[in-house]
């Protein structure tokens, strides 16, 4: 059936459902609260089993498509990304609130890990082992799992669902797809793009709802055999022990708390705009934003200075407009979570040196626009050193040498992303081998990463294997080892 005009639909089994649910939401676009995109129904419990029972329905036809077909309509998924571009860019700063220009590279990014899965169809390839028996051949294939569920959040809502799907069902999974509530519309479009392209009835199945209860529904379902989630820790743990306590497949990617690490030889331009996009772009809503800057002593009153300059210079505004630099927090929970950590930051004694409160000023008043906040003299038992704020707020913590800064940067909880500023190699070396992340960076901000190179973190920010990259498809294969024995002859002794 059509879409109803603004209220968003349920995709299972290849068709378009309007929730029963009563509990429903305004979709509203963060820089504007007066500009409602839409109206969510929050999918029930047994529209959540039915997504489910629809991609369990529909496993055994799409396992047995090869994988190059398979991958041609992944491909041709891309192709139709590509060609709705600019449409997808400006739906997505309208819903989410990012800046137009961080929309074109979400949508660029989704092509790209698109593209790349499509090509990946052909190189599922295994491995021949020799046999220590003679007349015996041994191998190794790639198998699907199931009905993989994938639960993605509101910050990349077109990129982080891509890198979940294209390998899910390049691998020949059935998938049910449950975005975050607040931005149902960019779910919908990708929906519908892959449903152009081709994916079978039952292959791909959205549904838009709470994840304490249609979210429960979908984890807790026997017929999930592995579960691909991003978002907070606190969720993400509680899933994991739900679902591996039935012994399905977890991958979390969770929190960050990713430090920039400043050293007194590093080109001081480069720091502060670098440390500035990571801060502060996407309105610091990216699990890679620098939240914490570690700073030599020597060079820290200059770098505050210069960093609090370019902070106060930034052009906040709708995510429309291409002059703007910071758009709005995603909604009003999250905009009071960030106040709610500026306000703990001048409790525990931390000095404000910039921002601090809500954007004001023609065309603000209407969103929910923090502006950019620099905290100095930060220790690390603060909690805005310690805990994800998830919004245009860095932390500052003044180190006097290089084994003190180290310490410091790998005193969390978390473990994704880093990047250092130095020119001295010997240092930079270290800094690598020591780092406590999943990924750094050198002389470039803690944020980015391209669709052909594994991405992920360590400690308390990563269960399972990594996403994307030459890693894509180890998550959702199983490895079948194949003993081809072709003696003709009853085997004789034990062999283990």
């Amino acid at each position: 059936m059509d879409i109803p005009y603004n209220i968003y639909c349920n995709f299972i089994g290849g068709k378009w459902y309007l929730s029963t649910s009563t509990n429903t939401a305004k979709n509203v676009n963060p820089a504007n609260t007066d500009d409602v995109l839409g109206t969510i129904r929050q999918a029930t419990r047994d529209e959540a089993r039915s997504a489910v029972n629809a991609a369990a329905y529909a496993f055994r036809e799409w396992r047995a498509t090869p994988a190059p077909a398979r991958g041609r309509i992944v491909a041709k998924a891309a192709r139709l990304l590509e060609e709705n571009k600019e449409e997808l860019a400006q739906l997505l700063t309208r819903e989410e609130g990012k800046t137009i220009a961080e929309s074109r590279g979400e949508l660029q990014r989704s092509i790209n890990v698109a593209e790349f899965c499509a090509g990946e169809s052909r190189r599922m390839t295994g491995e021949t082992i020799p046999s220590e028996l003679p007349l015996n051949f041994a191998y190794t294939i790639k198998q699907p799992l199931g009905v993989v569920a994938c639960v993605t959040p509101w910050n990349f809502p077109v990129a982080i669902p891509i890198w979940k799907i294209a390998p899910a069902l390049v691998a020949g999974n059935t998938v049910v797809f449950k975005p975050a509530s607040i931005t149902p519309e960019t779910a919908v479009r990708i929906t519908t793009l892959f449903e152009a392209a081709g994916v079978p009835p039952g292959v791909l199945n959205l549904v838009i709802g709470s994840g304490s209860e249609a979210g429960d529904e979908i984890i807790n379902h026997p017929a999930v055999k592995a579960i691909s989630f991003t978002g907070s820790n606190g969720v993400g743990i509680r899933l994991y022990e739900q679902a591996s306590r039935r012994g399905a497949k977890v991958q979390c990617e969770m929190g960050g708390k990713n430090p920039v690490v400043v050293l007194e030889d590093a080109d001081m331009d480069l720091a502060v705009e670098s440390t500035a996009q990571g801060a502060f772009g996407s309105s610091g809503q990216r699990c890679t934003a620098t939240s914490r800057a570690v700073v030599m002593d020597q060079v820290a009153d200059e770098f505050v200075e210069r960093l609090a300059k370019r902070a106060e210079s930034m052009r906040i505004g709708p995510g429309a407009d291409p002059a703007t630099e910071m758009g709005p927090t995603v909604d009003e929970s999250q905009f009071n979570t960030v106040l709610k950590y500026i306000d703990i930051g001048r409790e525990d004694g931390a000095t404000l040196v910039c921002g601090g409160s809500r954007a004001t000023g023609e065309g603000l008043d209407k969103g929910y626009f923090v502006r950019p906040t620099i905290f100095d003299h930060v220790t690390p038992d603060m909690r805005i050193a310690r805990e994800e704020i998830f919004g245009p707020v860095l932390s500052v913590l003044r180190v006097k040498d290089f084994e003190t800064a180290m310490q410091v940067a790998n005193d969390c909880e978390y473990g994704l992303s880093s990047s250092i500023f130095s020119n001295d190699a010997s240092r930079i070396f270290r800094f690598v081998d020591d780092i406590e992340t999943g990924m750094t960076h050198i002389n470039s901000p803690t944020t980015g990463g391209e669709a052909h190179i594994p991405f992920g973190g360590t400690k308390g920010t990563g269960i399972g294997d990594r996403e994307q990259g030459s890693t894509a498809l180890d998550f959702y294969t199983e490895l079948k080892v194949v003993y081809v024995d072709y003696t003709g002859r009853k085997r004789e002794g034990n062999l283990y």
